[in-house]
């Protein structure tokens, strides 16, 4: 993937949250973002997502920038992403099958027999078949995440989004997400990650930025970013994180 972001600012009143960032990242598969709360990085995936719209700026994927106008442009990029947030964001009232087929159906025009052969054999590849007909209620947290996944997967996307996917969630279950995560990036699949699991980030990543006060003040490969942080600003923040 190659990912370009030129003057990307953002502000929500008086606050500005991405403050003119630029970036030039010609082959990335597995991106991360990490920083304090209230550094950008949440915008900064939502605005990668076609959910944000920056103030200025211009961010290009692949070549193509993503568009602006809320219209048909915008909506068929969104579609053509998949984004995994902390808070699940399954339907209730529908079951895990229910969850992936409806975009497959309704956003993707897929016929019915076609989105539910494609929900279950995603779910079958996920181990997750058996929870086909449940409920989220009936799901525990992980299971929950990873049919969200498994939805995000469904469509076939040209890029995953993940918003601190394991933030609610035990060591157990965060183990079994993070292992469905690194599962797809083995893949080949293109990656862009929020993350508090620093070692996780660690691991997964191809490059690591650190966000801190709307501007991305590093952005190098894991062990770099790690081992020898070049600002004062991350060396605090991972001093702080990987103190336990």
């Amino acid at each position: 993937m190659k990912l370009e972001l030129s003057g990307v600012t953002k502000s929500f009143g008086a606050n500005r949250v991405l403050d003119d960032i630029s970036l030039d990242l010609p082959d990335v598969h597995a991106f991360v973002l990490i920083g304090p709360s209230g550094g950008g990085k949440s915008t900064l995936l939502r605005a990668l997502a076609g959910l944000e719209r920056p103030d200025a700026g211009r961010i290009a994927i692949d070549g193509s920038e993503v568009p602006r106008d809320e219209a048909g442009p915008l909506r068929q990029y969104r579609s053509h992403v998949g984004t995994v947030f902390q808070a699940y964001n399954l339907f209730p009232h529908l079951s895990a099958l229910e969850n992936i087929v409806l975009p497959l159906e309704k956003v993707h025009r897929l016929p019915r027999a076609e989105a539910e052969s494609r929900a279950l054999e995603t779910l079958r590849r996920f181990q997750l078949e058996p929870h086909a007909h449940k409920k989220p209620a009936q799901l525990s947290g992980g299971q929950k995440q990873r049919v969200a996944i498994a939805r995000a997967v469904a469509i076939k996307p040209r890029l995953l989004l993940f918003y601190e996917p394991t933030s609610a969630l035990d060591p157990e279950m965060t183990a079994e997400v993070l292992e469905m995560i690194d599962e797809l990036k083995a893949e080949g699949r293109d990656l862009l990650l929020v993350t508090h699991e620093m070692a996780f980030a660690r691991h997964a990543a191809d490059l690591v930025a650190y966000l801190d006060n709307g501007k991305i003040l590093e952005c190098a490969p894991p062990e770099e970013i790690f081992t020898a942080p070049r600002s004062e600003s991350c060396r605090r923040f991972l001093a702080k994180i990987l103190r336990y």
